[in-house]
């Protein structure tokens, strides 16, 4: 799943070739994505784009007629930049594409999404706080405002592991499995252990070790094309998704514990002392 720093990579992406530019059509191949039906997306014919912003894991291509084209890539979703569209209306069918956007230039970007699950979505709104999944975020880890002191505020209080509360969107927004597992692993802690109880210098090596992640992995991908930002994020992770692969700090072997729609990996030695946590495959704690 693109997580904060893949989005801002696309984002600042899109600001350099799609600001500017005057959008010819939009068609939505599959029907599934699109969850606004007004304003139509006939209503972006012909307006320009002015912006472009992130809100967490959401992207909002703004134009000069007030409108926000808002969408969410989900788990395997994804945006592909093309110089050149194909010619002609493209067909609904069995493939990924999900959603064209093309300029009056002949540039623009498909939305594709790989696999049988489709939760790609797509919205066009007038304002995106129309839009519920943005609605209910948390503050941003990149805002001017959170620092350690805002953190540790989010936290107290908090009774899930510390692992679930990272990844809730509506504490703090932008963060996922794989950077979760990230933070966790350059903070030297257990992905079981409980918000609430996190001390004084827990808190801060957390809030360092998460700014700092995040921080490194956008600074990894800013330049690259759209394409190649997967496979940047794949390189850098040191944990996540790397079980059974050497720890690169000191050598465990990576572990991983399973749940019904997910997994975390972590290292034994540098997280939990040594211990390997429970598989509970069928646990809802980590949702």
């Amino acid at each position: 799943m693109p997580e904060l720093p893949e989005v801002e990579a696309l984002r600042e992406f899109l600001d350099e070739n799609l600001v500017g530019k005057e959008i010819a059509k939009v068609f939505p191949v599959a029907i599934s994505v699109l969850k606004t039906y007004d304003p139509p997306l006939t209503a972006l014919e012909g307006g320009d784009v002015t912006a472009v912003h992130r809100h967490g894991k959401f992207l909002d291509i703004s134009t000069g007629a007030g409108l926000h084209l808002v969408f969410h890539l989900a788990r395997a979703g994804w945006l592909q930049w093309k110089d050149v569209l194909p010619s002609g209306v493209p067909r609904p069918g069995k493939g990924p594409l999900a959603l064209r956007t093309a300029l009056t230039g002949g540039d623009g970007f498909d939305l594709t999404e790989a696999g049988t699950t489709k939760r790609l979505a797509v919205h066009l709104v007038r304002d995106p706080a129309d839009v519920p999944g943005i609605a209910r975020l948390g503050p941003d880890p990149f805002a001017d405002g959170f620092d350690r002191e805002a953190f540790a505020a989010l936290l107290a209080g908090e009774r899930r592991q510390i692992k679930g509360a990272l990844r809730d969107q509506s504490l703090i927004a932008g963060i996922g499995n794989a950077y979760s597992d990230e933070i966790l692993h350059a903070a030297r802690m257990s992905p079981y252990k409980l918000a609430a109880k996190l001390d004084e210098d827990e808190v801060t090596t957390l809030y360092e070790a998460l700014r700092t992640t995040l921080t490194d992995a956008v600074e990894r991908s800013h330049g690259l094309a759209a394409g190649r930002l997967k496979a940047e994020k794949k390189s850098g992770l040191r944990v996540h998704g790397r079980t059974g692969e050497a720890c690169p700090v000191c050598g465990d072997t990576i572990r991983e514990v399973s749940f019904h729609d997910s997994s975390l990996q972590y290292c034994p030695t540098c997280q939990t002392g040594g211990k390997p946590l429970a598989d509970r495959r069928m646990s809802r704690l980590l949702k």
